[in-house]
């Protein structure tokens, strides 16, 4: 598959900005630690979808080397990209993986003087989230959910709706589709999904920006959830992690609607290839958004971590590699899975992601 994400450099929020000026020389402060551990801050940032699960893997990381602050600045895909590229940030979450489509492969290869590790993290479910008055649950199929975001379904009672939801009292409103405002790794991969099962409906493409006027837009991950839970007669998309009370999409798969449980999405990985044509550190996937197989939910991310095979300096290096194996540990998969709801990697993809983080060393 060609991806078509827009990737456009992105000017960092202010507190990745003062992370920058204040931790940019190896994004790393050293120090002595007491029990003779690790000791330094680790600064990283990323997808806003993974903020949950970072926070959850910072703090039980920090728990076993108390000496260690690990910080994960929220400021989305594009800007994780290109703040590790840059060298502001030692790790990066993203929700799409490396390309070249604006450079961004070449410029992380220069960074790392050779191929960056792209592992992935977690598989997440990307929920279809809605507040409509009177509506407890809502079916819908591939077509109606591209179109209501492609502005052209534009009321609740729209028949393409209806047809999925007997017995359902649908509201003759407007409906307000929000959409993230800010370049994103989950609207990449919602678009994905809308460009490769509804074509028709969406003629975009995949993308990170959002292409065109319909809708509401809102910053980051909380924003969209904020913006329809405050709303009325409201529909986004959002991490499933990060849905809190909202009500969530079935989507039609085969014959049958399933929803976005960690379970149902896990199962994706299955049936999905490996990226071709890349290099032995980068295990990333093409997901089969067009799969059949039921109970499988394809509206999903498989989130990864970036990094560099080797920094400039020791402190850096056994920080990333300390970290990065720590979220791949069973107790750091626990954690993103009791605190996120994402599914845990199967056991032979994270060995093979640990077998890269063990080669992390200093140049």
């Amino acid at each position: 598959m060609n991806r078509t994400s827009l990737r456009r450099g992105m000017v960092p929020g202010i507190a990745a900005l003062a992370l920058v000026l204040t931790g940019c020389s190896a994004a790393n402060e050293s120090g002595s630690a007491s029990d003779g551990g690790l000791a330094g801050t680790l600064n990283g940032g990323g997808a806003s979808s993974q903020e949950a699960a970072q926070n959850a893997w910072r703090a039980g990381y920090q728990g076993l080397h108390s000496d260690v602050t690990v910080n994960y600045d929220p400021t989305g895909s594009g800007g994780g990209r290109e703040n590790f590229t840059s060298g502001g940030f030692a790790f990066a979450g993203s929700d799409s993986y490396l390309t070249d489509d604006e450079g961004e492969l070449s410029a992380a290869e220069q960074r790392c003087a050779g191929d960056p590790i792209e592992i992935p993290n977690y598989v997440s479910p990307i929920a279809v989230v809605f507040n409509v008055e009177g509506v407890d649950e809502l079916n819908l199929t591939p077509d109606a959910i591209a179109g209501i975001f492609n502005g052209t379904i534009t009321r609740w009672n729209d028949p393409a709706i209806a047809a999925s939801n007997e017995g359902v009292t649908l509201p003759d409103a407007t409906i307000t589709a929000v959409h993230r405002s800010d370049e994103s790794g989950t609207t990449g991969n919602f678009t994905h999904y809308l460009s490769a099962v509804a074509k028709k409906a969406w003629p975009h493409g995949e993308v990170e920006s959002w292409p065109i006027k319909a809708g509401e837009g809102a910053n980051g991950t909380s924003g969209v959830v904020s913006a329809v839970t405050n709303g009325k007669n409201t529909i986004g998309y959002a991490d499933a992690s990060q849905a809190g009370d909202l009500g969530t999409v079935n989507v039609q798969v085969g014959d049958d609607f399933v929803g976005p449980t960690a379970e149902a999405a896990a199962k994706i990985l299955e049936v999905s290839p490996r990226v071709e044509g890349r290099a032995d550190s980068s295990l990333t996937f093409e997901l089969d958004y067009t799969t059949g197989e039921a109970g499988t939910y394809p509206i999903v991310l498989t989130s990864y971590l970036m990094a560099c095979p080797t920094y400039e300096d020791g402190t850096t290096a056994d920080l990333v590699k300390g970290y990065l194996t720590y979220v791949l540990s069973d107790e750091g998969q626990k954690a993103a899975a009791d605190t996120a709801g994402s599914a845990p990697l199967p056991a032979g993809l994270a060995a093979e992601a640990q077998a890269l983080v063990d080669g992390i060393k200093a140049r």
